[in-house]
């Protein structure tokens, strides 16, 4: 009997740890998406007007399309985890003809927030469903965030050579 209740505290306390650390993981992820929120929006707020319609060569795109090709992925990886529509199309983001610095960083701004209140309405559970990701690669849901993540880091990152070539020095980086 003495094993017994044992075995079952010993259980109990294992959940309680389970649960709590599944918490705190979803705690990590909305706070990495805030600070990934501000670092983005440095870059934003770094780039003179003038350079929002900078492209290094013509087939590449400007660096107002390249933000907003981010926040088109935001938007769109984030509705395919939630099961929800997205406010944008495939693509549309991109699309938008007024790509002045006000508007960018607003629908920038916006895709974020997207992200961060759907990432505040999930469980821990819920990450671990699976969905259909483009049509072709069935990962759980928190694995399309962690590719989601990795998209807007790469074209933020992209986004440094257009800074430095508008003659703007980049944001310190935001490691934490």
């Amino acid at each position: 009997m003495k094993k017994l209740k044992f075995l079952l505290s010993l259980v109990a306390l294992l959940i309680t740890f389970t649960a709590a650390n599944a918490q705190e993981s979803l705690s990590t992820k909305i706070a990495e998406w805030e600070r990934a929120k501000t670092y983005t929006k440095e870059y934003l707020d770094m780039m003179p007007e003038s350079g929002y319609a900078l492209k290094p060569t013509p087939e590449m795109r400007s660096f107002a399309e390249q933000m907003l090709h981010l926040t088109d992925a935001n938007y769109g990886f984030t509705a395919t985890a939630t099961g929800e529509k997205s406010p944008f199309g495939l693509g549309e983001a991109e699309k938008i003809q007024d790509k002045s610095k006000a508007n960018v960083t607003k629908v920038v701004m916006a895709g974020y927030d997207y992200v961060i209140a759907a990432l505040q309405k999930m469980t821990p559970k819920q990450f671990e469903e699976k969905v259909k990701f483009m049509n072709r690669f069935e990962m759980t849901k928190d694995m399309v965030f962690i590719k989601n993540f990795e998209h807007q880091t790469h074209h933020r990152g992209q986004a440094t050579v257009y800074l430095r070539l508008a003659g703007v020095k980049p944001p310190q980086e935001k490691l934490f």
